[in-house]
């Protein structure tokens, strides 16, 4: 009977969102008002929400859909518009060492925090009975997979970093053909140009049903994880969101302001969407979309250096999955079981973390196995992360939103030293959150 309830009260919910939307209310604040609906009916319909779930998976994989066929289209047009191979290389170096440097301070705050907070202290270990401990793959295996064997085959189980490099050497075969018989190439590359024009549309189109996909996702959280489940662990998760807070206002606010000299705030305000959908989604990879369309139309930086450097910041170097969580873990699980970490094992640990941001760039279920590397390169018992799998949904949306604000600033950064930044553009509008914006 609830499950009807609950059906019927989301139904309202919904119209009352398509109200607003008539009305003119920016697209950003109608998904906001559908985070925090959700939320509460979530909570008031504890476990009676079935009806409603099903919504949230099925924009959830709307947003999957979208993902290859635009990061192929986008990565491809993108590195055939540029000049050269050589630009591309100044591209690529530029956007590993922001990704990686943005990684490595996000360990250090992750380490003063879970300090400061003494992260694990007084806790005892309880084995959680859903906890199976993922088997680590070694460097070379993670190394050898990212070259795709066949690209169909990787496409179809969504490894994006072997789709990015597939797509990152047709781009680069059509500069070098380009440079030598542009007739030759130029049907191709008309071709890739209307594709991705084509799924911008679509990308558009899927975007119009966020609100309603947020709102039923958000439900569904609510509804799983209630009170009782957080509280034992409030501390962990206070003190994670801190560090993303910190992450995003100490590191990559400085970068914003002294490095790419511009307004942070500003800069945040047109970003406000994919932030949103990425906390909600806990997706970097299936927020890329609406991250991409926000770098372009809003953060105003060409669309080759968005749809270049924001896939490979899903996937590799993400802040807070690759920096902030595996070292506060590996705090919470030393303090745990009694191990005390010298002033060498906190440098070791800032060193393997940074390093295993790369090496487990594409493997499924990117916090906890970088978390395992991480524990067992420590010498730590990998099976602690059981204690932290209640809250892992909890503080997987703030870190989530932290890797695509991480990604979103390195994007800046590199179209700045490139010159693929309308800054002018940028300074004079204020953010592009409306409706005009998604339905254009």
């Amino acid at each position: 009977m609830m499950n009807y309830i609950s059906l019927i009260v989301s139904v309202v919910i919904f119209s009352i969102l398509m109200f607003l939307k008539k009305k003119n209310v920016s697209f950003g604040n109608r998904v906001l008002i559908s985070m925090v609906l959700g939320v509460v009916v979530g909570t008031v319909f504890s476990g009676n929400i079935s009806l409603i779930e099903p919504v949230g998976s099925m924009y959830v994989n709307l947003i999957k859909m979208i993902v290859i066929p635009l990061v192929v289209s986008s990565v491809i047009t993108s590195i055939a518009s540029l000049e050269s191979p050589s630009k591309l290389k100044k591209i690529g170096t530029r956007t590993l060492a922001y990704l990686m440097g943005t990684t490595a301070a996000a360990t250090v705050i992750g380490i003063v925090v879970a300090l400061v907070f003494n992260l694990g202290n007084g806790i005892k270990f309880v084995e959680d009975a859903s906890f199976k401990a993922k088997e680590v793959p070694t460097f070379t295996k993670v190394l050898v997979d990212m070259i795709p064997s066949n690209p169909v085959n990787e496409m179809a189980n969504g490894k994006i970093i072997p789709v990015i490099i597939f797509s990152i050497l047709i781009g680069i075969a059509i500069i070098i053909e380009g440079s030598r018989k542009p007739e030759k190439v130029e049907a191709v590359k008309n071709l890739f140009d209307s594709f991705a024009t084509i799924m911008f549309r679509i990308t558009k189109m899927v975007l119009k049903l966020t609100p309603y996909g947020v709102y039923a996702l958000m439900a569904g959280v609510a509804s799983k994880y209630g009170i009782a489940t957080l509280i034992p662990l409030a501390k962990v998760i206070v003190a994670i969101y801190i560090a993303c807070a910190l992450q995003i206002i100490l590191v990559h606010g400085s970068l914003l302001a002294f490095v790419a000299k511009v307004n942070p705030i500003k800069f945040l305000k047109k970003i406000y969407e994919p932030q949103v959908v990425a906390f909600t989604t806990r997706s970097s990879y299936g927020t890329l979309p609406v991250t991409i369309r926000a770098l372009t139309d809003n953060v105003k930086i060409s669309n080759k250096i968005a749809s270049f450097v924001a896939p490979m910041g899903a996937t590799m170097g993400m802040n807070a999955c690759g920096g902030l969580y595996p070292v506060m873990a590996a705090i919470f699980v030393a303090n745990v079981f009694g191990h005390n970490f010298t002033l060498v094992n906190y440098i070791t640990l800032i060193l393997v973390t940074t390093i295993a941001s790369i090496g487990t760039a594409g493997v499924p279920g990117t916090a906890s196995i970088m978390t395992t590397v991480v524990l067992a390169a420590m010498g730590l018992p990998v099976e602690g992360i059981a204690l932290l799998l209640g809250i892992d949904t909890v503080v997987d949306m703030a870190r989530t939103a932290t890797n695509v604000t991480g990604a979103s600033v390195v994007s800046l950064l590199v179209a700045d030293a490139v010159g693929d930044f309308d800054r002018e553009s940028f300074n004079k509008e204020v953010s592009i959150d409306s409706n005009e914006s998604i339905t254009r």
